[in-house]
C-alpha cells in the first residue's frame, strides 16, 4: 500500500439481480442492485431490496472486497442463488473499483506489530 503502514485498500461491489430461465418468487426484479463501498451499502432512489437474499449475500461480501488469490472460488464465482429455493433469481456481485482506507478510521482497535500480520 503507497504511502501510510495503516492504509489498506478494498474493493467497491455492485451486487445485481439477474433473471435466469426460472422465475422469480421474491421482492426483487432483474436489474435491481445495491452498491457497496467500504461498510456502506447503498440503493439507488426509490428502490428496495429484500431482507432475506440479503442476509444471505452479506457473509460474502467483506471477502469480495478484499484480494483473493486468481484461482480462488472468491474470485472466480460471481453469481449467487437467492436463498429461496423456488425463486430462479441469482445475483452478480462485480468489483467496480478500489478504495483505500486507513486503519484509524474504521476501528479504533490499535495496530499491534506494524500491521502485516496474518491474525
Amino acid at each position: 500500500m503507497a504511502g501510510h503502514r495503516d492504509e489498506f485498500t478494498l474493493y467497491d461491489l455492485r451486487v445485481e439481480v439477474v433473471a435466469t430461465d426460472r422465475p422469480m418468487v421474491c421482492n426483487h426484479a432483474p436489474g435491481d442492485y445495491f452498491e457497496l463501498s467500504g461498510e456502506n451499502l447503498s440503493l439507488p432512489p426509490g428502490q428496495s431490496f429484500p431482507i432475506y437474499p440479503l442476509a444471505a449475500l452479506l457473509p460474502l461480501l467483506p471477502a469480495k472486497q478484499r484480494e483473493t488469490d486468481a484461482n480462488d472460488w472468491m474470485t472466480t464465482d460471481t453469481e449467487i442463488a437467492c436463498p429461496d429455493p423456488h425463486c430462479g433469481a441469482l445475483f452478480r456481485i462485480t468489483r467496480t473499483g478500489r478504495r483505500s482506507f486507513r486503519h484509524g478510521e474504521v476501528t479504533a482497535a490499535p495496530l499491534s506489530g506494524g500491521g502485516d500480520s496474518a491474525n
